[in-house]
């Protein structure tokens, strides 16, 4: 019986241990992806800011259509590249969380 006890015992903290690797890759994760969508956020907005500012001093109708279609363009390519790096964050965000329970499966086997 103390056999099975501390084999529960053992069991009950490896399950546990599994549990906060889990909980640290997951808030390390979103910590991740919450301090690039900030940056982004930033960055956007100084961009889109330094472009109205050119557009308000455009001197012709055909200066503010070229200012207008820069911006639309850097942003476009901008968000593109935020989007393709916040995909690679939550997919390393499930790998990271699911990296526990294979060494659990493993050990189950």
């Amino acid at each position: 019986m103390l056999t099975n006890l501390d084999d529960m015992q053992k069991l009950g903290k490896d399950n546990m241990d599994v549990a906060l690797k889990q909980f640290g890759a997951v808030s390390k994760g979103f910590q991740a992806i919450a301090t690039e969508v900030a940056d982004y956020s930033k960055k956007s907005f100084e961009q889109s800011t330094a472009a109205f500012e050119k557009l308000m001093g455009a001197k012709s109708l055909e200066n503010a259509v070229e200012i207008q279609s820069a911006y639309v363009k850097t942003a476009y390519e901008g968000f593109v590249a935020e989007a393709t790096k916040l995909g690679e964050l939550y997919t390393d965000l499930a790998k990271e969380t699911y990296k526990p329970f294979e060494n659990l499966a493993a050990k189950a086997k």
